[in-house]
């Protein structure tokens, strides 16, 4: 069994109370915008950290991290873009890398819209964190805490961080 704290959007900012709230979690996942290596550093000095760059993110971090990330976590395969959209209105390619890939877990940020769908036409659950930085037109800064066992994802939880 794993717990992942998941985060996108910080622009630079890293609200001190997502170390209390991923205290307990096995590892963190930021979905891209991190706006320097200074998150990405204090963020993976913590937790092991997963991530992805976003459309901000310059060279350091596009040095790092991949557009893309695919990888299997218990028994569920992770698919991981910044720029994804969501069901029914996926970036283009999205849906095919998807089911290709056979991902059951869709991770993407950029929109600062926290969405949590189930997208039954490719059997994936898509999860848009939100935006835990300052930068956007957001009002509540948002991350996500989710638990997987086996193939099962569970008690996933949405907590605002307060307002921008």
């Amino acid at each position: 069994m794993k717990r992942i704290g998941i985060l996108s959007d910080t622009h630079s900012y890293l609200d001190e109370g997502i170390f209390v709230h991923f205290e307990h979690c096995d590892e963190i996942w930021h979905a891209g915008d991190f706006g320097g290596n200074a998150v990405a550093d204090s963020l993976k000095a913590f937790k092991p950290l997963r991530g992805v760059y976003g459309n901000i993110d310059g060279k350091e971090i596009r040095g790092i991290y991949p557009e893309k990330l695919h990888f299997t976590i218990e028994q569920v395969n992770v698919f991981m873009q910044h720029i994804g959209g969501y069901p029914g209105r996926y970036a283009p390619g999205v849906k095919n890398e998807i089911i290709h890939a056979g991902s059951a877990l869709f991770i993407s940020g950029h929109s600062h819209i926290l969405k949590i769908i189930y997208d039954d036409q490719v059997n994936c659950l898509h999860i848009n964190p939100g935006a835990a930085g300052r930068q956007g037109w957001q009002k509540v800064r948002t991350i996500v805490r989710l638990t997987i066992d086996g193939n099962n994802m569970k008690d996933c939880e949405v907590i605002e961080l307060g307002k921008k």
